[in-house]
């Protein structure tokens, strides 16, 4: 199928075009040559004389001083292939700017002779000629040139002349665009894929005689560019369509493959021409132009203000398609022997290259027919445009033997869901290649995922591939963070995000200089489980070295969030206070439907407000039936708050820092021959906070009795860290370390325990730790409150007995500033001594910030919440005054509705949610003392008990998540666990019988707590044989993993079986320490023996198994 997406194949027509320079096409350059006058036949003899002595003078040179021949030859090599290759472009640039010229009379005359050398307008109908651009561009490029030459020697010269101290004489001598405008061969225009925009391609082709030079007066150097070919499609999508001027929201423009690019240099850069060098120095060009406009990288422009510009530069792919390569056959044989008397095979691979998407098969040895079995998955951001390109070649010890290709555009597979065809091979003599193709819809529903996932188990088994097929996929656009730390010296850091999922790391580009980075970047990540993959943010410095803060969010949130997405600012740990990061997560299930007609993709619709404010204006949705323009007078406005399904989400910890015990002494006296005690003191750390405890003066056994209360956010993988100190003059003397989950804590809602210290020799600390339940029972608040009178702790902090979220969402009828121009709005909340800030809003009456907040309430019926507006923090625009008990005798105990705001405008409102939770402590429900209630609620343990407490107490799911499995979601049936692994380790294996190729499969992917054979780790293989096997042939072993004791295999052995002799084998499998000849280090690590009878290989298994000293 003819693509065209090159429009004019303008190497073969630049070819015709030269010739027609010197043929029928163009005019006798000796019959219409003037007589020349006497005295210019004589200069050019001189002139001719002159080269000849220059040419000679290199020689005569090498000669008198002495140097090699070598050296002149040499020299001489590279100068003719620099006048070659300067020939060429010369005549290739001539070629095409005859070519674009005479474009009209080449398609009627007899130069092309074939339909494939015609343009794309003559040979797709559906691409049509605008000469009527063409004309206008023509007409405006000189004006094009001024507006260059202004930008270059007026913007341009000035960065680079500061960016260094060498390029401070730089200057542009001349820019000149030429005479020849940059053509538009042909535009194809799609309208009928998204009714909410309009598609087109646009064939660009421009040979022009443009010619920029540089010069570096300091260096005496000089530079520039004189001609220039660049030929490719452009794509230009106008979304989204709108309802008012200018109609389109904004324009994204990128080529779908790199376009041709040929540039002729000259002054110094002309050794850029010289072989090997100047497909380097395109190369290089090309690579920065395609970092910007080259798929998936695209250059939006919008045309309306608040437009989503980010969803449209990082839309979500069309689609994903799946690729199964099967097999080959009648491919050509390249191996030949004895200088071709004998003729040999093949040994074929595949490379298969979707856009920047590049796969490689294994090569199988010998074989003009292979089955390769193998499966790849592609993302598609356009259809129609992108293609499948799959090229066969022959493995060689030197140079790969060509063996065939083909293409075909991806938008067949779309039409037709799964399309499992034999397709030929071009270019070569005989070969075609079987594939099965699968275009896997983009679903914001989890409705399908457990069947998606058990098809995805079925493939595994069935092919080659290492990687499992994925179940989604997860598109996370990096936006920004705010209140990084600082850098030591309070400098601003320079940060960078490296984002992790599973064994995949990507990293965002670095923001220099500046703790509130605008990253702006866009990451995809396949994903096999949704269900048990988490998504790990870590925040650095450039260096890599630096952590600003770290975040870790399971995908399973997603799969319980409003469609799959979750679009909110996120609390970084081990970070500041106030530090945070805002992110668009987007997980989209992949499902194949073979059945559905084919159905627009699904991406975040981007909505646009339509110049004109918000009173009177209009807001303009981008739905999925098209764009609906609903004007938005002052009388319908909401009436509610909509907030983010997470708010008010969030938990409270109540740490309870009650006493240590046996800790170490670390003050010592006359250079310590009297020894003293420790001035002991807690630092406790969890979610971004910090809190320490006062010092107790000479105590191994102190007592500090302190409180401390956080607000948190339920996320996997958070901890309480706890460090212990010896207060001193100089140096803080370290104590111990422990650390808690804080999913532990929250599973338990409320533990009472000694925790030990690592690090040190002795010293434990006792905590009592709570989660608080949460309720909106005003009834519960006297009991909550009388037991809070009744406590006393040493740094006088009062429990709390409720939090307190607010969403501020909007204002509206805010006055104006004394000079008539609209505020700046931002809003102040206070209670007691905590308050916060919304973030201030551009000029508008009616400002939106949509942010939540979060108070701890010491007393809710005497407490008071304070709203203040201001215009930057300075002129009051108004305020309100809730009292809580107000929200007391609420439905539910939330307030949601616009209040009026005081010193103001009559007509001055903000609308506002308020929730109040009820903090109903465990220990306030018992009415107890807290060690009586403890005792009651924890389970007793002796003194010999409490010392074996461990510093981190372990969950199943931390466990779980800690390990390899993480790589390996399947659940094992039996014998899988950790909790009673041997002390040999353990091996994952997969076993299966494919009836398909009649044949074993065993699969080997992991193994996990291997013994160390050396202080260094061992070096681990696994080697296992099928028995009855009395010549061995059916042994087999893995690569070697050097000094790792959680090594990862994943690698497939097949065996040519029947099944009922599958059934009578029994594996027999070891896991060796990799050793040297006479080596005295140990080799076995551990034995396992499977009956393959006991087990059900038609659906195969795949589990750990427990490793023995021998075989069981």
């Amino acid at each position: 199928m003819p693509s065209g997406d090159d429009g004019p194949d303008r190497g073969r027509g630049t070819e015709a075009a030269a010739s027609a320079l010197n043929g029928e096409g163009a005019p006798n350059l000796e019959e219409t040559q003037a007589p020349s006058a006497p005295g210019v036949g004589a200069v050019s003899v001189l002139w001719s004389f002159g080269k000849c002595l220059g040419a000679l003078l290199p020689v005569y040179l090498a000669g008198y001083f002495g140097f090699s021949i070598s050296l002149v030859i040499f020299g001489l090599i590279i100068y003719m292939g620099w006048k070659q290759s300067r020939n060429g472009k010369t005549a290739r640039l001539q070629s095409a700017m005859y070519l674009l010229e005479n474009e009209q009379d080449f398609t009627t005359t007899k130069i092309f002779r074939s339909k494939r050398d015609l343009p794309s307008w003559v040979n797709f109908p559906d691409v049509e000629k605008v000469e009527w651009l063409n004309k206008i561009l023509q007409q405006a490029w000189p004006f094009v040139g001024q507006y260059l030459e202004k930008l270059l020697v007026e913007s341009i010269a000035p960065s680079i002349r500061a960016s260094s101290t060498h390029l401070q004489t730089l200057s542009f001598t001349k820019v000149n665009l030429g005479d020849k405008a940059m053509k538009v061969v042909g535009v194809k225009a799609y309208t009928e894929h998204d009714k909410r925009q309009v598609l087109l391609d646009l064939y660009i082709s421009y040979a022009g005689d443009v010619e920029i030079n540089v010069e570096v007066k300091k260096y005496f150097c000089k530079a520039g560019v004189k001609g220039i070919q660049l030929h490719g499609k452009l794509r230009v999508i106008l979304e989204p369509l709108i309802g008012d001027v200018p109609l389109v929201g904004a324009i994204t423009m990128f080529f779908i493959r790199r376009p041709k690019l040929d540039i002729n240099w000259t002054g110094l850069t002309n050794l850029l021409d010289i072989p090997g060098l100047n497909t380097m120095s395109d190369t290089m060009i090309m690579d920065a132009i395609a970092s910007f406009l080259v798929l998936p990288n695209r250059l939006t422009v919008p045309l309306v203000a608040d437009l989503h510009v980010a969803q449209l530069r990082s839309p979500l792919p069309r689609g994903i398609v799946r690729i199964h390569l099967l097999e080959a056959e009648d491919l050509a044989p390249k191996d030949n022997y004895i200088k071709g008397v004998l003729a040999g095979k093949s040994d074929p691979y595949a490379v298969l290259r979707v856009g920047t998407q590049t796969f490689t098969s294994h090569h199988v040895d010998n074989n003009l027919n292979p089955q390769w079995r193998e499966m790849y998955e592609v993302i598609v951001h356009e259809v129609p445009g992108q293609e499948l390109e799959v090229e066969v070649f022959d493995k060689d010890p030197d140079q790969d033997d060509f063996l065939g290709r083909f293409k075909m555009d991806l938008g067949l597979v779309k039409k037709a869901r799964v399309l499992d065809e034999w397709f030929n091979l071009t270019d070569a003599p005989s070969g075609r290649v079987h594939l099965r193709l699968e275009w896997l819809s983009l679903m914001p529903s989890a409705d399908q995922l457990d069947q998606v996932l058990q098809r995805n188990k079925n493939i595994a088994i069935a092919s080659k591939t290492a990687d499992p097929p994925s179940a989604a996929i997860l598109a996370v656009y990096l936006d920004r963070a705010q209140e990084l730390p600082l850098k030591k010296g309070n400098k601003d850091p320079s940060p960078m995000v490296q984002l992790s999922v599973q064994d995949t790391t990507k990293e965002s580009r670095t923001c220099y200089g500046t703790n509130n980075p605008q990253w702006e970047d866009a990451f995809t990540f396949f994903i096999q489980d949704p269900r048990n993959q988490d998504i790990d943010i870590q925040v650095k410095d450039d260096d890599r070295a630096l952590s600003l803060g770290s975040l870790s969010i399971p995908l399973s949130r997603l799969l319980v969030s409003p469609d799959l997405t979750m679009d909110q600012w996120f609390q970084l740990d081990n970070s500041g206070p106030a530090s945070r990061i805002y992110i668009n997560i987007v997980l989209r299930v992949l499902w194949l439907d073979k059945t559905a007609p084919p159905t627009s993709p699904v991406s975040p619709t981007p909505s646009v407000s339509v110049p004109g404010g918000s009173e009177g204006g209009a807001t303009v949705d981008v739905t999925a039936g098209g764009v609906s323009v609903t004007p938005s007078p002052s009388h319908k406005r909401p009436q509610q708050t909509s907030p983010d399904p997470s708010f008010a989400s969030e938990g409270v910890l109540r740490i309870h820092l009650v006493e240590a015990q046996n800790l170490i002494a670390k003050d010592n006296f006359m250079g310590g021959m009297v020894k003293g005690k420790s001035d002991p003191y807690v630092k406790t750390r969890v979610g971004g906070f910090t809190f320490r405890s006062h010092v107790i003066k000479e105590n191994l056994n102190p007592t500090w009795n302190e409180l401390y209360e956080v607000i948190l956010t339920q996320l996997p993988g958070q901890e309480i860290q706890f460090e212990l100190y010896d207060k001193d003059l100089d140096q803080d003397d370290f104590l111990g370390r422990f650390k808690i989950s804080l999913r532990d804590i929250i599973s338990a809602q409320y533990t009472d325990q000694w925790y030990t210290l690592n690090d040190v020799k002795s010293g434990r600390v006792h905590l009592m730790l709570e989660w608080l339940p949460r309720v909106s029972d005003p009834a519960r608040l006297d009991q909550v409150l009388q037991f809070q009178s009744q406590q006393s702790y040493q740094n006088k902090v009062v429990p709390s007995a409720a939090v307190l979220f607010i969403y501020v969402e909007r204002a509206h009828g805010l006055p104006l500033k004394k000079s008539g121009k609209e505020p700046k709005a931002g809003v102040e909340l206070s209670l007691r001594g905590t308050s916060y800030r919304t973030k201030v809003c551009d000029r508008s009456t009616s400002p939106q910030w949509d942010e939540s907040f979060h108070f701890l309430v010491c007393d809710p019926k005497q407490d008071t919440l304070i709203v203040k507006l201001s215009h930057s923090w300075g002129m009051a625009l108004g305020s309100v005054v809730l009292l809580l008990r107000e929200l007391l005798v609420e439905p539910g105990l939330v307030l949601d509705r616009w209040l009026t705001l005081d010193g103001a405008l009559p007509e001055s409102q903000i609308l506002l949610r308020a929730t109040l939770m009820i903090l109903d402590s465990k220990l306030a429900a018992c009415g107890k003392d807290p060690g009586e209630t403890a005792r009651a609620l924890a389970p007793a343990m002796s003194a010999p008990d409490v010392e074996e407490v461990e510093a981190i107490i372990p969950s199943k799911e931390a466990a779980t998540s800690a390990n390899q499995e993480l790589r390996h979601r399947a659940v094992p049936p039996h014998g899988g666990g950790d909790q009673g692994r041997s002390d040999q380790g353990q091996v994952k294996l997969s076993l299966s019988y494919s009836t398909e190729e009649n044949r074993l499969v065993v699969l080997v992917h992991a193994c996990r707590h291997l013994i160390a054979c050396t202080k260094d780790g061992s070096d681990p293989y696994v080697s296992f044989i099928l028995l009855p096997d009395k010549n061995r042939t059916t042994k087999r072993k893995t690569s070697v993993k050097k000094r790792e004791l959680n090594p990862e295999f994943n690698e497939r052995f097949d065996f040519d079986l029947s099944l009922e002799e599958a059934r009578h084998r029994r594996l027999d499998l070891s896991v060796k320490n990799s050793v040297s000849f006479m080596s005295r280090e140990r080799e076995l690590i551990g034995k396992v023996q499977i009956d393959l009878a006991q087990l059900d290989l038609s659906s195969g298994v795949t589990q750990w198994y427990d490793l023995t000293e021998e075989a069981s």
